[in-house]
């Protein structure tokens, strides 16, 4: 990407200073800019993406006055290929010869995995250490559905496409269980020879040690070789101090990663090279319509491609997609522009924590696709599912009746049972979109439509298995995708430009920043009252219920413990 000079650094960094990684707001890859359109003044930009936060340890590196980086007490939201990237970009920082440190007063498996990238493992006297291998839960709601007379009808395709089965059966079917066992497997193997080659302890010493908890306290811990110093707070700065030859009784300078993660990117930003890279982040589920900053909607991933093409400064355009998936229609659509903009400009993916279902449909056609060894993709399958009220407005009294002028004028009620010819007419679009999909992928791919259809069937994979199937090319970061669509365009200085661009009007900027209006605070308000896993519930179930058209959707949400 490119170094920001000494300038970027003079306001906010001093001589002799650490870096703190602090994670607890950085969520997504990008952070989109904002204009509004009828008053300029509120423009916004963010700099608080996780690849804001790479570029700065990436400045880091050569920056005189930043002697090493501090994980204190960091509490992420990173999913696992989001995390393996910062702790790839940890360890090539300590390649520079300076320092990373971690401290915790309790480490979850997850903060672990990256705090065990450093040069010494910190852990409190009374605190723990998790480490245990990967599980993942799914809830099932047949019985639930038969009881209270609320149901999904689904129609899908794909042997794996388990995204509906927990409205269908009580408990996994085989083929689901299969895939979620290697799904877990292959990425505990990821996360366990990462942490074997910086602890230097085998695979198998670290497998038995999870099987038996054999590190669940600190002491144990420090036995096991897994932590390095058990000590409180005040000793691990002190260690610090040491480490910069400050004196103990005295504070040492230390920056906080945004603020540096902004002077860095704007640096990057005013750079002098005309040659240019288009990075394009789709993030979220993907949805019919402009979408926004948590959702890909085709039209500003469309209205991106094609600025990207206009710039005759841009030679080449990266999309990264962290996706579980979504509308098969608007997957088309980008796909659909993705094929236009490969006949002006090459068009390289970079695959997140996700790249499933849809978002493998939108990243198919690229001119060369890379994974991260942890991203989930795959799940080449679709599905369709509508609520049905009949049996529980019933039970209560209420009943429908219809008045039509033709067989199927009614289309579908939620209230009234669903009929052969409606399921029939279904099951045709979910088998026709799936025959697409198959094609889309097969001519991307240079797979014949046969092999395609033996790796599909819904079925998820790791970035590390989908590149020995042949579903993406390169085991890499967004870096390595950067620097291989500049090797394409035959460009060796250039700079990246980020997009989307999403414009406001003064009343939806300020309806945003009402917190009593928000979604948002909504969310907040309602996970205070009901607790986080039961919002989560909830929200599966409403983000099925209110679906429209057939979806190219992940399996189900996959939360790894």
């Amino acid at each position: 990407m490119g170094s920001a000079g000494d300038d970027a650094n003079k306001t906010y960094v001093k001589d002799n200073t650490v870096l703190l990684l602090d994670l607890e707001k950085i969520t997504q890859d990008h952070s989109a800019k904002t204009i509004v359109t009828d008053f300029p003044y509120l423009n916004s930009e963010n700099y608080d993406g996780l690849i804001d936060v790479l570029n700065a340890i990436e400045n880091a590196k050569t920056d005189d006055k930043i002697k090493g980086i501090s994980l204190l007490n960091v509490q992420s939201s990173l999913g696992l290929a989001q995390t393996k990237a910062l702790r790839d970009k940890l360890n090539e920082f300590k390649e520079s010869g300076k320092f990373v440190v971690s401290y915790s007063n309790y480490y979850t498996q997850g903060q672990y995995y990256l705090g065990s990238v450093a040069d010494t493992v910190y852990v409190n006297p009374v605190g723990e250490v998790e480490f245990k291998g990967l599980s993942s839960e799914i809830l099932f709601f047949k019985d639930f559905q038969e009881k209270y007379g609320i149901k999904m009808e689904v129609i899908r395709h794909g042997k794996y496409k388990s995204a509906v089965e927990p409205f269908l059966e009580n408990k996994m079917s085989d083929e689901n269980r299969l895939q979620m066992q290697e799904l877990l497997n292959s990425a505990w193997e990821t996360i366990v020879q990462d942490i074997a080659v910086s602890r230097k302890i085998s695979v198998d010493s670290l497998n038995a040690i999870a099987d038996q908890l054999a590190a669940r306290t600190p002491q144990l811990a420090l036995n096991k070789k897994l932590v390095d110093k058990v000590v409180y707070e005040d000793e691990f700065h002190n260690g610090i101090k040491k480490a910069i030859g400050v004196k103990y009784d005295e504070d040492y300078n230390t920056v906080d990663i945004k603020d540096y993660a902004a002077n860095v990117a704007i640096a990057i930003k005013s750079k002098k090279e005309k040659n240019k890279i288009a990075v394009i982040y789709a993030q979220g589920e993907i949805r019919d319509g402009e979408g926004d900053v948590r959702t890909i909607g085709e039209g500003y991933v469309k209205q991106s491609l094609q600025d990207a093409v206009k710039d005759e400064n841009v030679k080449a355009i990266v999309l990264r997609v962290d996706s579980p998936g979504g509308s098969a229609l608007a997957s088309d659509i980008i796909w659909r522009e993705i094929e236009l903009t490969k006949k002006h400009k090459p068009v390289i993916v970079s695959m997140g924590n996700y790249a499933a279902s849809g978002g493998y449909y939108i990243s198919c056609n690229a001119d060369r696709i890379f994974a991260e060894s942890t991203t989930i993709t795959g799940s080449i399958g679709v599905f369709g599912a509508v609520p049905n009220f009949t049996e529980f407005v019933n039970n209560i009294g209420i009943h429908s009746d219809v008045v039509t002028t033709h067989k199927n004028s009614a289309s579908y009620s939620p209230f009234q049972p669903m009929d052969e010819t409606l399921k029939g007419v279904l099951t045709e679009s979910v088998e026709n979109i799936y025959t697409v999909f198959l094609q889309r992928v097969a001519q991307g791919r240079k797979m014949t439509i046969e092999q395609v259809d033996e790796v599909a069937q819904g079925r998820v994979w790791t970035g590390t298995d989908a590149k020995r199937l042949g579903l993406v090319d390169e085991i890499g970061g967004l870096q390595e995708a950067i620097n291989y669509a500049a090797k394409l365009a035959q460009t060796e200085t250039y700079k990246t430009i980020n997009f989307p661009v999403f414009e406001k009007t003064t009343q939806e900027f300020f309806d945003d920043l009402n917190p009593f209006m928000t979604a948002k605070a909504k969310e907040s308000m309602i996970k205070e009252e009901i607790g986080e896993e039961n919002y989560q519930l909830l929200q599966r179930v409403k983000n099925l219920q209110t679906k429209s058209g057939v979806q190219a959707m992940m399996p189900y949400e996959i939360i790894i413990r």
